[in-house]
């Protein structure tokens, strides 16, 4: 079963930048960790050009452990920095969370999980083509369009975000949105072991950017393990 998350778990944003959680209610520790519940912040060391700042600790509802009527966040629900990007978590501490939704008869061992929730393997994405160049001279291409492809055995969700250098900007566009440009399917929805979503650009939004971009789609599995891929934008 997954471990508590504690002040003591290495979290990092996909640029390196180290997280440093902060507990707002220190009433469990272990190993000199104070367990982290729904809500608890955390800042990140992040140094790319749109930096990804910090965080807030969301859980997934997996668990039916509380501190003072919050829940208690486990090392594998699925967390995203500030800028909408997926945080890696990393918790080597010594105790488990092996709550189960239903009371155990007495003298019954524990139901074994559901293949999702022993589902420990983190989705797989892909893009095609990894970096796309955009020329604002030429206004060059028309159009052009970049597909990720995503696996997991139990899929949950993806979401995907657009990161602007020049205006120090982060946007979920899992529904497309910006005049110029098409999610196809859009909304996140994720419901087979494999879907391909392509993102399609024309020459005004590409030139609307004024400067590099990227494209993050991070796909997310019922258990809360998380992938990603990046597409660079490349406007000169």
């Amino acid at each position: 079963m997954p471990r508590v998350l504690t002040t003591n778990a290495q979290i990092t944003c996909p640029h390196g930048g180290l997280g440093t959680s902060i507990a707002s209610d220190p009433k469990w520790v272990v190993n000199e960790g104070t367990v982290l519940l729904e809500g608890d912040t955390g800042t990140l060391s992040c140094v790319n050009t749109v930096p990804c700042v910090g965080y807030t600790l969301a859980s997934m509802g997996l668990n039916a452990t509380y501190v003072s009527g919050r829940r208690v966040i486990l090392a594998t629900d699925f967390n995203k920095s500030a800028t909408g990007l997926p945080l890696q978590i990393v918790e080597t501490n010594s105790t488990f969370d092996e709550t189960t939704p239903a009371p155990i008869p007495a003298g019954q061992s524990a139901p074994p999980p559901s293949p999702a929730m022993a589902d420990l393997v983190a989705p797989v994405v892909t893009v095609v083509p990894p970096s796309l160049p955009f020329s604002m001279t030429t206004q060059m291409p028309v159009t052009a369009a970049v597909t990720f492809m995503m696996t997991s055995a139990n899929p949950l969700k993806w979401t995907l975000t657009l990161i602007k250098d020049t205006q120090v900007l982060s946007v979920d566009v899992t529904n497309g949105s910006p005049p110029g440009l098409v999610v196809a399917p859009s909304g996140g929805a994720w419901d087979s072991p494999t879907l391909s979503v392509v993102a399609t650009m024309t020459a005004a939004f590409m030139s609307a950017l004024a400067g590099p971009a990227h494209l993050y789609l991070t796909a997310v599995s019922k258990r809360g393990l998380s992938g990603y891929a990046r597409a660079d934008i490349m406007v000169s």
